[in-house]
């Protein structure tokens, strides 16, 4: 995907895909080659429901917390690779380095299409890219993927609690994570933080349902299920919300 995308990130969502829509025209912008090349009466390897490729993501993980994770070649399937993925599922996970989904999991390259960023929340250029795997890669499923113990979180809850201040660009990524916070303090639990993860889980999940045109359109159509779940660092375990 990398290399089909444009490069400048001055732009506004609007002009993003604004752009991305002449240059899909224009033939810049194009399904994979062998997305294209597919055979008309062959499905791509991810053509599967939601809820299988849920499955396969719950396996995974069963697999990773036991400590039990499929044998892999990784160069086995390389050369295939080079010209197409068929992720079947894109995970919007938090950049916290001690969760990576694609180890959550048990998969393997190509196999999740992932987006982080701290606090795993929906900005523009997340969901645009969110909006790239759900439309031209044909992923079934979206999963955002929060954690336990989760710093981003921990901070919002510190700045809308005590009024911290934090420095650089941080109050603007902590202003996406406020409404979370804001809407668990309201229900006055005995861990903040810890419904404040869940809460800011659910509201993304929420977001993405309802975001129009790609993906709300496809979720409607029954082609895609978001899902939410939360990482526990301790037991290496996914639970769904």
């Amino acid at each position: 995907m990398c290399d089909a995308l444009p490069q400048p990130r001055s732009l506004s969502r609007r002009g993003l895909l604004a752009g991305a829509g002449a240059l899909y025209t224009a033939g810049l912008l194009r399904v994979p080659r062998a997305l294209a090349e597919q055979p008309a009466n062959q499905s791509p390897p991810n053509a599967i429901s939601p809820d299988d490729a849920l499955k396969r993501l719950m396996e995974g993980n069963a697999r990773y917390a036991a400590n039990a994770p499929q044998e892999r070649d990784y160069s086995a399937g390389r050369a295939a690779r080079v010209t197409a993925q068929y992720p079947i599922a894109a995970i919007l996970g938090c950049s916290d380095s001690r969760v990576a989904p694609e180890l959550t999991f048990d998969q393997g390259p190509g196999d999740v299409f992932v987006v982080r960023i701290a606090g795993n929340f929906v900005d523009d250029d997340g969901l645009a890219s969110l909006e790239y795997a759900v439309k031209f890669l044909g992923v079934p499923l979206i999963m955002v993927l929060g954690h336990k113990n989760c710093g981003a979180v921990d901070a919002a809850v510190a700045v809308v609690t005590s009024r911290k201040e934090l420095p650089g660009h941080l109050p603007d990524l902590i202003e996406a994570i406020k409404p979370a916070v804001i809407a668990a303090h309201g229900r006055h639990p005995s861990d903040l933080v810890a419904a404040a993860i869940e809460e800011n889980v659910r509201l993304n999940v929420k977001r993405l349902n309802v975001d129009k045109p790609i993906i709300s359109e496809a979720v409607a159509a029954n082609k895609i299920k978001v899902v939410g779940g939360i990482y526990d660092l301790a037991t290496g375990k996914v639970g769904l919300l």
